[in-house]
């Protein structure tokens, strides 16, 4: 067994269960290693029942039981019911299909009772908890327990109990970082840092093995990042663009004048595009500073030149609507473009067209999502490819995506808003420029901080801006309830919401779990103005532009990061109404409430991103991590500023004395690139 090894190998795990990992994207031994916690339970000591018992929190209460359990079987299900008595108060503790508990539960026995408290018809109640004896549970007080991500029918108990299996082979462990690395940044074994992640025995132990792989992380990404930039960057321009003012006639008949950011942007595009060398430059812009029209431009320069152009967006609805404004822009300019678009969804007969098109249509511009680089796509005349939200994509999708033409220009586009340090040393392949200033008809968006006490204000909040035919966003950290995560989930939330509204106002759900034809479904009803509150996770960070929604009202605002409250935020504010951010904080930290308090008094996303990397440290470990970005597991651009800093002053150093990677030191580590599993370091040649 090594870590290619597919993951039956591992005692325990057949077809089946095989079937379940692989939903969760586990299909190797080196995978479900990867597989990190999403977060670590620990068990709290336990405590009497009384009356301040505290509610919606995983608790451990200890009880002597006084009546025998009862078991309901007149229900659907058999329910088994029993009642535990403090001093001043009674608890009811309820289990669904579990009428063996009976047995055990039996008068003068002592145990201890671990789950949620709630109030349920003026009740004390706690619903399906664990139950231990107290010397079982003494065990593991205190101790951190992983959870896992899962899906349908894979239980946490099954995937450690398949982590651990691995961990039984030692010799699977190879530690690829050189010796001098490991002492200068004072980074641990490789060995230790994946059982500790997995199973640590402190939260010292824990800290040590994130920061470790959080540094390889890193490390992977900026060397890889390095090798396709001494690749590429020398690349001869074959293509011969028109040296005309095409795009800036185009601008002449635009109803609104672009930015000094946006121009200045355009002329480094075409300074690029007439350079000797092939164009890689990133176009790092904050949500709603206009990168969109700026693409269309270049995509226009491209087809006035008689070339071909392609972009690729990250979700279909994001690339349907790029269709549908270019095909408006196209009429507003009066040009007669070949615009075809290429997402997954399409029928056979649909793709097959649009192949057709694609190979026959030497000066079209291409839409798409990653279809567009799937191997029956054959381009004729390439010459300019984009990819918006480039930290969706891959190192290795970008290049496929270029490899489809001879040597095309490339222009990546990101709304994340990284300090200029950080995206000199996360994009070091590409020359950057930045539109930091928002189009000026744009009326700021008015935020507010609140508590949960504001929840009914913001109700009525949003039913008048419905009233009024606009639409709304709600934002929740969970997709449905947890018994290991405390937060807002949308499936409870969104029937929350339809009580309140009476169901006079259309509510709809969106979440990652959905196929991507249901989400696309969601998202375009709610762009028709089918669904006037749509109740999601943070899967429209990136989606869809809806211009009359002017209300965005963030549940559990504290557990997600600055930079990606500001890319929710940038969901509204997009029309010419005022439109309105609602933040509410549930926690009680003084440190949360300064943040939020930033993203309260600014719009503007760079100096949210700078303020995130002071404010954030090691108190958000449990945070939710910024979703998506560079694909990342662990690491964080901003909470690990520092780590991300040094992994890039080592991979320097290593490249400037020893390219090839041939002296001993390095020698682990080529070996490792050369079977790693990472896919944005497969087929590059050391």
């Amino acid at each position: 067994m090594d870590l290619q090894s597919p993951i039956t190998e591992i005692k325990g795990v057949g077809a089946k269960t095989e079937q379940l990992f692989e939903k969760i994207g586990v299909y190797t031994v080196g995978d479900i290693l990867l597989h990190f916690p999403r977060t670590y339970l620990k068990y709290p000591g336990a405590v009497p029942i009384t009356s301040d018992i505290e509610l919606n929190k995983n608790i451990a209460i200890r009880a002597i039981i006084q009546k025998s359990a009862t078991v309901r079987k007149n229900t659907r299900i058999p329910i088994t019911l029993l009642t535990l008595f403090g001093e001043d108060t009674k608890i009811q503790c309820v289990w669904y299909r579990m009428p063996y508990l009976k047995s055990t539960l039996t008068p003068g026995k002592h145990f201890i009772f671990y789950g949620k408290v709630v109030l349920k018809n003026n009740t004390l109640t706690m619903e399906q908890p664990t139950v231990y004896e107290e010397e079982a549970y003494s065990k593991i007080e205190e101790t951190m327990s992983p959870v896992y991500a899962l899906t349908a029918k894979l239980s946490n108990n099954l995937v450690i109990k398949t982590v651990k299996g691995v961990f039984e082979k030692e010799s699977l462990f190879l530690d690829y970082l050189p010796k001098n690395i490991k002492e200068k940044f004072e980074l641990c074994d490789y060995n230790y840092a994946i059982k500790q992640i997995h199973f640590p025995d402190s939260m010292d132990d824990l800290v040590k093995a994130r920061r470790r792989l959080v540094f390889d992380e890193f490390f992977l990404f900026i060397l890889a990042m390095q090798l396709q930039k001494t690749k590429q960057i020398k690349e001869p321009n074959h293509f011969k663009f028109k040296k005309d003012n095409f795009a800036e006639k185009l601008m002449e008949k635009l109803p609104f004048e672009l930015t000094n950011a946006q121009k200045k942007t355009i002329s480094e595009i075409k300074k690029d595009l007439y350079s000797d060398t092939v164009m890689q430059r990133l176009i790092q812009g904050d949500v709603g500073s206009g990168k969109t029209i700026v693409a269309f431009l270049m995509m226009a320069e491209a087809f006035h030149s008689g070339y071909q152009s392609a972009i690729m967006a990250p979700t279909e609805v994001l690339a349907r609507q790029h269709y549908e404004t270019f095909g408006e822009w196209c009429k507003m300019f009066d040009i007669d473009v070949p615009l075809i678009l290429l997402t997954g969804s399409m029928t056979q007969k649909q793709k097959r067209i649009a192949y057709e098109q694609i190979e026959n249509t030497p000066n079209a511009m291409v839409i798409g999502t990653h279809a567009i680089i799937q191997d029956k796509t054959h381009f004729s005349n390439l010459a300019l490819v984009i990819t918006d939200e480039q930290h969706r994509f891959g190192v290795k999708q970008r290049n496929t995506l270029s490899g489809k033409g001879d040597l095309p220009h490339i222009l990546v586009m990101s709304a994340t808003p990284i300090p200029r340090t950080l995206a000199i040393i996360l994009y070091g392949d590409l020359d950057i420029s930045v539109i930091d200033e928002v189009p000026a008809k744009r009326l700021p968006i008015k935020n507010c901080v609140v508590d949960t006490s504001f929840r009914d204000k913001a109700y009525n909040f949003i039913a008048g801006q419905v009233a009024e035919g606009h639409q709304a966003y709600v934002i929740c950290p969970l997709v449905e309830e947890s018994e290991n995560m405390e937060g807002e989930n949308v499936i409870d939330y969104s029937k929350i919401l339809e009580d309140k509204f009476h169901g006079k106002i259309s509510v709809g759900v969106l979440h990652g779990k959905m196929k991507p034809a249901q989400k696309n479904e969601i998202m375009e009803a709610f762009a028709e103005n089918k669904i006037q509150v749509l109740v999601s996770t943070t899967v429209v960070e990136v989606g869809v532009n809806v211009p009359n929604s002017t209300v965005m009202l963030i549940e559990n605002s504290d557990r997600f990061g600055l930079a990606q409250l500001h890319q929710l935020r940038g969901r509204v504010g997009r029309g010419d109404a005022q439109s309105y951010c609602i933040m509410i904080n549930t926690s009680k930290s003084k440190n949360a409430k300064k943040r939020l308090e930033t993203l309260n008094k600014s719009n503007d996303g760079f100096f949210i991103a700078s303020e995130d990397l002071k404010l954030r440290g090691p108190g958000d470990f449990f945070g939710i991590r910024q979703s998506g970005e560079f694909q990342f597991q662990l690491a964080d651009i901003y909470q690990d500023a520092n780590v991300l800093q040094d992994a890039s002053e080592s991979v320097k150093n290593i490249l400037e004395n020893d390219r090839k990677l041939e002296n001993d030191e390095n020698r682990n580590l080529r070996n490792w690139l050369e079977k790693t599993m990472i896919d944005s370091l497969k087929n590059i040649n050391l």
